[in-house]
């Protein structure tokens, strides 16, 4: 398949901008991913569609305030987007600034902090937080949310909240896994009194997850790196759901690329690194049974991971419907459930 077979036409009314007041009020687009069949429903419905033999597996990662502002010492401004911390006080980032910013060069940022750039990574830049504060303590104090580019407003202090998981533990992330974004505590209650069993995984989701395709041949399309762990008690879990007679079910696309790449010798093992899995049509899925996500930007590897799980043509005919019926997308928009006999 093409990239361009992955396009639809969004009208710019519903990119979600900003969270609903209320993290489960978002509405549940309910696919059966083999007959195709549609029904619209309530987030809040989700705890009816799950029963206690079920597994539900989220994402722990943090996301982190990863954007700086600052100035060169000739006065240009620079714009750091973090997307690894590194060992010590070091980062790898993208930098945004009129003239690409050399080995050498000091970047001021708020509060007196600041920064050198000590060298490339492929497009990105290393670079080395001065001071006796560490890295994700500066960020803490000046650091911005990172929001999505389709997001057109500046960063609020609702962000800090709404942008994170109410299960947030790992801190590595500069984008929220978004399908957990819609439950909060009492729903995470509601789980736990239905006696449905629930794991965690890590990927640390990075801003290459908004990266568009550049190239029309999928095969030829390279695809970014993100960081994952796979502990042995999720393993455990699994294992066990299978057991009894369980669903897998991923929350989010994150939780289903760290389930497949933990998954890459044709069972689950207990792991962790770098994952560059593209999974498009025709990927052949080893452990997960049903995904609940949100939806995903025209020609992103994020579609093309949904529409190998539940069929192109469905999804495609999903998101036409979304559309039709007004759906909220991307980041803080609605979700999708995509399981069986729905």
């Amino acid at each position: 398949m093409k990239k361009s077979d992955f396009n639809y036409l969004l009208p710019e009314a519903l990119i979600a901008q900003k969270p609903l007041p209320e993290r489960d009020a978002s509405r549940l687009l309910c696919m059966d991913r083999h007959l195709g069949r549609i029904v619209d429903r309530q987030f809040i419905d989700f705890i009816d569609l799950i029963d206690s033999p079920d597994l539900l597996v989220f994402n722990d990662t943090k996301v982190i305030p990863a954007r700086l502002f600052g100035k060169k010492q000739s006065g240009g401004k620079v714009e750091i987007l973090i997307e690894r911390i590194l060992e010590g006080n070091g980062a790898i980032a993208h930098v945004r600034s009129s003239k690409s910013a050399k080995a050498g060069t000091l970047i001021e940022l708020d509060q007196g902090y600041c920064c050198e750039v000590v060298g490339r990574a492929d497009d990105l830049f290393v670079l080395e937080f001065k001071g006796d504060s560490s890295l994700l303590s500066i960020l803490e104090k000046i650091g911005h949310i990172p929001l999505p580019p389709y997001i057109t407003r500046e960063d609020d202090d609702s962000d800090f909240t709404r942008y994170q998981t109410v299960f947030a533990k790992e801190v590595g992330a500069v984008a929220a896994p978004t399908a957990g974004l819609h439950f909060d505590q009492v729903m995470m209650e509601k789980i736990e009194a239905k006696n449905v069993q629930t794991a965690f995984v890590t990927l640390h989701v990075g801003s290459g997850t908004f990266q568009p395709v550049r190239v029309e041949n999928l095969s030829e399309h390279l695809m970014h790196k993100e960081y994952f762990a796979v502990l042995p008690e999720t393993v455990a879990a699994v294992a066990q759901a299978r057991a009894r007679g369980g669903r897998v079910i991923a929350i989010g696309t994150t939780a289903v690329r760290a389930l497949e790449s933990a998954s890459s010798s044709g069972q689950l093992v207990a792991g962790f690194g770098d994952t560059d899995l593209f999974i498009t049509p025709g990927y052949q899925f080893k452990s997960i049974d049903a995904m609940l996500t949100n939806f995903h930007l025209p020609e992103s590897t994020l579609l093309m991971l949904v529409s190998a799980f539940a069929g192109y043509e469905s999804i495609m005919n999903a998101y036409s419907h979304a559309i039709d019926h007004s759906y909220r997308f991307f980041s803080y928009g609605d979700a999708m459930f995509l399981s069986e006999d729905l």
